[in-house]
């Protein structure tokens, strides 16, 4: 493994898987395209686990499904932007039922929720959506609702966890090669910089679409 990945071999990587997708066994859904990372000379056990975040310059998954948890006026702009959305009322009527409130859970990929409703989720729904790993982003009036689902839908976590592979969406067939290629890069970079040795604890790297074939980087 070299110091540093070529864009030129990314780009080629993304050539054939893009060929790959759309020529030979073009499918009839936005397939999701995965990064995958071997890692090596890492102990789960003993080195720290890392855990990061970064944001994409293009949205990797546009067809993530997102809900607020909103006051009067954050359901009013969900509205305008058809987003999903639930108020207080909704979820008091849940009455803290943990079926209906793991379905209401399992049903988004995220969430969000108004400043003002935060401290009051886990008096209304119990720790059901902290255990599904989907306490709500809080938002704010002065901050743009659109922007803040965009956000959330193009920021990725790196979270090392007990196995030394990991896997994480950057974007998707319909993208455009430079597109990938952006996504891409920003996004090895990005986990190489969460690296205890940085590159040399990097094993091998690949792309996958969902019903692809694997291709190295």
């Amino acid at each position: 493994m070299s110091s540093k990945i070529q864009a030129s071999a990314v780009r080629e990587s993304v050539r054939q898987l893009i060929a790959y997708s759309t020529d030979e066994k073009p499918r009839k859904f936005h397939e999701t395209v995965e990064l995958q990372i071997g890692l090596k000379n890492y102990d789960p056990q003993r080195d720290k686990r890392f855990s990061g975040t970064v944001r994409l310059p293009n949205i990797p998954r546009p067809n993530m499904s997102l809900c607020i948890l909103g006051d009067a006026a954050h359901i009013d702009q969900a509205k305008q932007i058809g987003l999903e959305h639930q108020s207080v009322e909704d979820l008091k009527k849940l009455n803290k039922n943990k079926k209906l409130i793991k379905k209401l859970a399992k049903k988004y990929n995220a969430f969000l929720a108004s400043e003002a409703l935060i401290k009051q989720i886990p008096r209304l729904l119990g720790p059901g959506l902290s255990k599904a790993g989907k306490f709500p982003t809080p938002i704010s009036h002065s901050e743009s609702l659109q922007e803040k689902v965009d956000e959330i839908k193009g920021t990725i976590k790196f979270q090392l966890k007990k196995v030394l592979c990991l896997g994480v969406a950057i974007g998707h067939i319909q993208m455009t090669e430079d597109q990938l290629v952006q996504n891409i890069m920003l996004a090895i970079n990005f986990l190489v910089s969460l690296l205890k040795k940085n590159w040399q604890n990097v094993k091998s790297l690949n792309i996958k679409s969902s019903m692809g074939k694997q291709v190295k980087d």
